[in-house]
């Protein structure tokens, strides 16, 4: 008699249009397109898993955009902050440094937590961690009462020098716990320096944890009690159900994080390590650039909020193939950053009335309405011109349908080409040294007009390309993240022993949280440090050797062509990457077809010109 069947893997990517579902069958990687739920996106995922698998137990890997989207659009939790008494607006006077440094009226991003909402409490650490002023049992009860009759969803609690000593932060918590609310501590989360963008982390994760709680528990009903759901982190690698709940702000790149992840792994295979990754989806365009290793960051920032917990370096631009468009006061074409999302969505998907960069290609014949998604779903092309005519006579242009659309994409493409300079020139990279992986629902669409202004020599578009961030995360690692500020400085000579110390610290913290979530196998373990000179605000990681001095040396000389001479180095923060590598996956190469031998010629708008193009079946390339 036959056991039980093993459990499905499958990758679940949520976009702003699609949902992307990834699975391997038999060797084979398969994969399906549903639309988008934007109102409870777990409802799209229930949905695809009744297809795919309605009587098999799963174990899903999900990338979510829930938590950016909650920060975009302002939807998150009441949150209650605690910090030192006198400290209560620092969330609000952020940092000097103004983004726009001659714009008289900008606006700077409101804080999540409302000023009523603050509380601050007697008691202090010094930078060493000494306690200078005692936190009394009376303090702590009576900022208990005032969060009671205030009513929060979430608290967050963030004190100064909480890395040093966490003594008082577990004193607060200790009493908060009895308001059975989402407590974000400082220094669970981030025991680092900097308490501004500190406390804006952890303002972020209570600001998420109701939320994502909630979001999580309806998709772990909904897609059975035989599924087991993990979650995508924006560090490039997976994280456990509970553990994403109780600490959202690690997943606000999540879907993001899977595309470079797939992009990384496939090019890798194909013997390509220097990358930039172009994911174009139907909201928004996120680059990356992989040299060698994916590349990451601790210093990021969300709807204008500082965020500092380690993500994979990504920067999003909002151009999608659902960016709306638009001409301005002084009749100049605008493309997004508004999208048509999954509804209405673009003129040919039926129900949009703005034209989007995907009713573009539609009119200029670089997508082929029979083809969309496989032939599952038709554009309708007939629609799209006359809407888009109508659309165009109602802004009062002289401009026939194909300068119109050639215009939009265009425009698009500049948009993006920024976002790869930023990620490339700007950091000190050569984008000529570059292949480009192009990937997502409308990303190699733009690749080659993006490669040609940026002179990169090579586009590659990986098999499954509408899917590939869905691809990443089926293949991604279970990866946590530790890191606790030190603040030592040397000259010459690396504080060998001490720092042994604080790994092993680390290390050990690290195989706890494994052996809580039940994970067994080999850990890989990666420590590096952030350091600078002596008398700089900001660092530049490097990886943990006994030779770690010189090669931050060389580091700080490749980025900024100067090293400052007789200045004393500083250690600042010191990090771990625990890596659980996940179980290979066996696949196979696909079959070829006979259609690629009779290719379909239709004419496209090249430039000024329809020029007859070949039109082959992927399936049937070697």
């Amino acid at each position: 008699m036959p056991g039980p069947a093993l459990p499905l893997r499958i990758a679940i990517d949520t976009g702003g249009t699609f949902t992307d579902c990834v699975w391997i069958d038999r060797g084979q990687i398969r994969m399906r397109k549903v639309f988008s739920t934007p109102a409870d996106p777990s409802q799209a995922i229930a949905s695809a898993l009744e297809q795919i698998a309605p009587d098999r137990p799963v174990l899903l890997l999900h990338g979510t955009t829930v938590g950016t989207n909650t920060l975009l659009q302002r939807k998150g939790a009441r949150v209650a902050l605690v910090t030192n008494a006198g400290f209560e607006d620092a969330i609000e006077i952020g940092r000097q440094a103004r983004p726009k440094l001659y714009d008289l009226f900008f606006d700077r991003a409101e804080p999540l937590v409302a000023r009523e909402l603050r509380f601050g409490i007697e008691g202090r650490v010094d930078g060493d961690g000494h306690i200078v002023e005692e936190l009394s049992e009376a303090a702590v009860a009576k900022v208990v009462d005032r969060i009671r009759g205030a009513a929060p969803e979430a608290i967050a609690v963030s004190l100064l020098f909480c890395f040093a000593n966490s003594a008082h932060e577990k004193r607060v918590a200790h009493g908060l716990k009895f308001l059975q609310l989402p407590l974000s501590i400082a220094h669970e989360i981030l025991p680092e320096f900097r308490e501004y963008e500190r406390t804006s982390t952890v303002v972020i994760n209570a600001y998420l944890q109701p939320v994502m709680a909630g979001y999580l528990g309806r998709l772990e009903k909904l897609t059975r009690s035989e599924a087991r759901v993990f979650v995508m982190q924006s560090n490039g690698g997976i994280t456990s159900l509970k553990h994403a709940a109780h600490e959202p702000v690690r997943t606000v790149l999540s879907g993001p994080a899977g595309g470079v992840v797939g992009a990384g792994r496939m090019a890798g295979r194909s013997g390509f390590e220097r990358i930039i990754t172009f994911d174009m989806g139907g909201t928004s365009t996120d680059v990356a650039l992989v040299d060698g290793a994916l590349q990451t960051s601790s210093e990021g920032e969300i709807a204008g909020l500082p965020i500092r917990v380690p993500m994979l370096d990504i920067h999003t631009v909002g151009a999608g193939g659902g960016s709306l468009a638009r001409f301005d006061a002084a009749g100049a074409l605008r493309v997004g950053p508004e999208s048509a999302g999954a509804d209405p969505g673009p003129i040919c998907y039926g129900r949009g009335t703005v034209p989007t960069v995907t009713d573009a290609n539609l009119l200029l014949g670089r997508l082929q309405p029979e083809r969309f998604l496989g032939g599952e779903f038709t554009l309708d092309s007939e629609r799209t011109r006359r809407l888009t005519s109508e659309w165009l006579a109602r802004q009062s242009l002289r401009m026939t349908l194909s300068q119109f659309a050639a215009g939009m994409l265009r425009v698009v493409n500049t948009t993006m080409e920024k976002a790869v300079r930023v990620v490339s020139i700007q950091r000190g990279h050569d984008p000529r040294d570059f292949s480009l992986v192009a990937f997502g629902g409308a990303g190699g669409l733009h690749a080659c007009a993006l490669a040609e202004a940026l002179g990169i020599p090579r586009v590659i578009v990986p098999a499954y390309p509408g899917a590939l961030s869905a691809l990443g995360i089926l293949f991604s690692d279970i990866v946590k993240d530790y890191s606790r500020t030190l603040l030592l400085r040397v000259q010459d000579k690396l504080p060998v022993l001490q720092i042994d110390r604080e790994v092993a610290n680390l290390r050990a913290r690290a195989a706890r949280d494994f052996r809580a979530e039940a994970w067994s196998g080999r850990v890989r373990y990666q420590a590096s440090m952030d350091v600078r000179y002596s008398g700089q605000a900001y660092e530049l990681s490097i990886p943990y050797s006994r030779k770690m001095l010189s090669d931050f040396r060389e580091e700080h000389h490749r980025r900024y062509g100067y090293n400052p001479p007789d200045r004393a180095i500083e250690l600042v923060t010191i990090r771990l990457r625990a890596t659980l590598p996940a179980k290979s996956l066996r696949v196979t190469t696909g079959v070829k077809t006979e259609k690629s031998n009779r290719p379909d010629t239709p004419k496209v708008w090249l430039g000024t010109k329809k020029i007859p193009t070949a039109v082959y079946e992927r399936a049937g390339l070697t």
